[in-house]
């Protein structure tokens, strides 16, 4: 067979970042033959077969044609007489567009090499605008590359302008966007893809009611990443700062979890501040439900000290002082005996009266 390493493994491994997995095309062959030498078909819309031993994915070179609005309109051809620089060539950016052979040799017939070493994030061919999915994916790059000086070309962004004007990213469906989203919330320069968006005109189409990226959210994901914190607290650091909060995570269909954390984000940053009283204290802890979600509400310290810091070493410290001191009073309260309490016959409303007084008590002790 003739096989090439294909896309992102070798761009990654050129750019000497770790690769993550890797992707193979198979030239000159058939879906019978592949079968035939023990590899299993899984694509549907196209031959995508897994590999028997490694399980890694074989593509046969295929093309594309449009045939329809949004990124599924797509009908895809395979034969043995397809070339590896035919199905190179259906590749949203040059970078993504090279292949290695067998013997380690790069083949770049649209010019990845040169634009990975200028730093250019530049499309293959005008196909480019068949696809609406390749705006967010464009974004996506110049945000992980952004700390290699990458650029997104003039005539690239060209496209994009043009595909934000004539309607086609109103087929991206909710899920599809907060995917690519939340691939880029975990990257280091995250913001850049939001200005990408903006830059091009996709961000009101893509997340309504957007038009840039607020300098104070630019200022939390910087400082989240700073602190490595998880995909949950980034989603509501960025959720919790859009007016129409609510609408925004539902079209994009964003995780319960990321959702009810905005929420109480939203809620308690200024209550936080002013818990000084045991009852102010108390009220916070039942609001948040920490002592059954402590590991919740240590996320929620961890993200309000994000926003109320000035840098990185702030919030850390900030943070560190805040978690110890309420972790704390959590294990006051959950140190406290409720049970016996409930064991000597007080019921109902006087039950819930004396465990509050006991709660108030322990943190003022």
């Amino acid at each position: 067979m003739k096989v090439y390493l294909v896309g992102g493994a070798v761009r990654d491994r050129l750019l000497q970042r770790p690769v993550k997995e890797r992707d193979w095309v198979v030239v000159g062959e058939t879906v019978e033959s592949m079968l035939a030498q023990g590899f299993e078909q899984v694509g549907k819309d196209f031959p995508v077969f897994l590999h028997p031993q490694t399980h890694e994915e074989y593509a046969l070179a295929r093309t594309e044609r449009k045939s329809g609005q949004g990124y599924t309109g797509f009908v895809c051809h395979a034969s043995p007489d397809i070339t590896l620089e035919e199905d190179l060539r259906r590749r949203d950016l040059t970078i993504n567009a090279m292949a290695e052979d067998a013997d380690g040799q790069i083949i770049d017939p649209y010019g990845g090499l040169a634009d990975l070493e200028s730093g250019t994030l530049r499309h293959v061919s005008e196909a480019f605008i068949e696809d609406p999915l390749r705006v967010l994916r464009v974004a996506r790059f110049a945000a992980r590359y952004h700390y290699l000086g990458f650029m997104v070309a003039r005539e690239t962004l060209a496209l994009m302008q043009n595909l934000a004007g004539i309607g086609e990213l109103e087929a991206l469906v909710p899920e599809r966007i907060w995917k690519e989203t939340e691939r880029v919330l975990m990257d280091r320069d995250a913001p850049v893809y939001f200005d990408v968006l903006a830059l091009c005109g996709a961000l009101p189409h893509l997340l309504s009611g957007l038009e840039e990226l607020p300098d104070l959210t630019r200022h939390d994901l910087n400082i989240a990443h700073e602190l490595n914190l998880d995909l949950t607290q980034r989603g509501a650091l960025l959720l919790q700062a859009q007016k129409n909060e609510a609408d925004w995570a539902s079209a994009l269909r964003m995780p319960t979890a990321i959702k009810q954390l905005a929420d109480l984000l939203r809620d308690t940053v200024e209550q936080l501040e002013e818990a000084q009283s045991p009852a102010e204290q108390l009220s916070l802890i039942e609001k948040t439900d920490a002592l059954r979600r402590p590991e919740r509400f240590i996320a929620l310290l961890e993200c309000i000290a994000v926003m109320m810091a000035d840098d990185g070493f702030e919030a850390r410290s900030l943070s560190e002082e805040w978690k110890s001191l309420w972790q704390r009073r959590i294990n006051t309260l959950k140190a406290l005996d409720i049970g016996a309490l409930a064991k000597s016959g007080v019921k109902g409303d006087e039950l819930i009266a004396r465990i509050r007084e006991m709660r108030l008590a322990a943190l003022a002790h």
